[in-house]
């Protein structure tokens, strides 16, 4: 039994459990002594939920990861999680639109509720970040480094997708398991007439150039090396 806890405490720690879970903890920590302090649950409750959302991305990139390592080359495993991830993947960077929300309210600062938010932001953007890494890394090995870039930026398009259909057609992920027709049918009306939906295409590209760039911060740093003492 030590053997197997010692087995998944280096699972967890080699694909960034640890600080992730760290992160939300600082996020719901916020939350919790702004509900102490207004006497108020319902305000920004709507972040607990999100983060619960953006955790199931990465919660699926692992089910995917640990299913390749139990199956090495029997890429047809973890195709279902792989599916799953890819359609709640848009409710990792999703909490960044809820800055929408931030106004002045009583008993707290302004101040707080710009750090609550942001707490509850990144936390979401590096669980979306860290799982596209790992099936990035998964499709990659399977298909070669071109498609597995290809993945990674249809991926980040369908995001910046998502995040716009969620927070201005308040359409939710498990929506596109029961009602994919309805939202292909919007999302080719609005494509389909740019001049009349400059704000689809604005934002759409806006975020997902966001997370392309910060997606490429982010391997560069895993790449990242400090050069030894004869180097400098």
């Amino acid at each position: 039994m030590l053997t197997s806890l010692r087995s998944t405490h280096r699972f967890l720690a080699d694909h960034l459990f640890y600080p992730l879970a760290l992160s939300s903890l600082l996020a719901l920590s916020l939350f919790l002594l702004r509900v102490i302090i207004s006497h108020s649950i319902y305000v920004y409750f709507n972040l607990t939920w999100n983060l619960f959302l953006a955790w199931l991305p990465y919660l699926f990139s692992l089910v995917s990861v640990w299913l390749n390592q139990r199956h090495p080359g029997q890429w047809w495993r973890w195709v279902i999680p792989g599916a799953l991830w890819l359609v709640f993947f848009p409710n990792a960077p999703y909490i960044l639109t809820d800055f929408f929300h931030l106004e002045a309210r009583p008993y707290l600062p302004l101040w707080y509720d710009i750090g609550l938010l942001a707490a509850f932001a990144w936390t979401g953007f590096f669980l979306g970040i860290v799982s596209l890494r790992l099936m990035h890394i998964l499709v990659e090995n399977v298909v070669g480094k071109f498609f597995g870039w290809l993945f990674a930026l249809i991926a980040l398009g369908l995001s910046g997708l998502g995040l716009y259909l969620g927070r201005f057609s308040r359409w939710n992920s498990w929506d596109l398991l029961t009602q994919p027709d309805q939202i292909l049918n919007e999302v080719l009306e609005k494509m389909l007439n740019p001049t009349k939906n400059p704000g689809f295409y604005g934002f759409t590209l806006m975020f997902t150039a966001l997370l392309f760039v910060s997606y490429l911060v982010f391997t560069s740093i895993q790449r990242f090396r400090l050069p030894d003492k004869k180097g400098v």
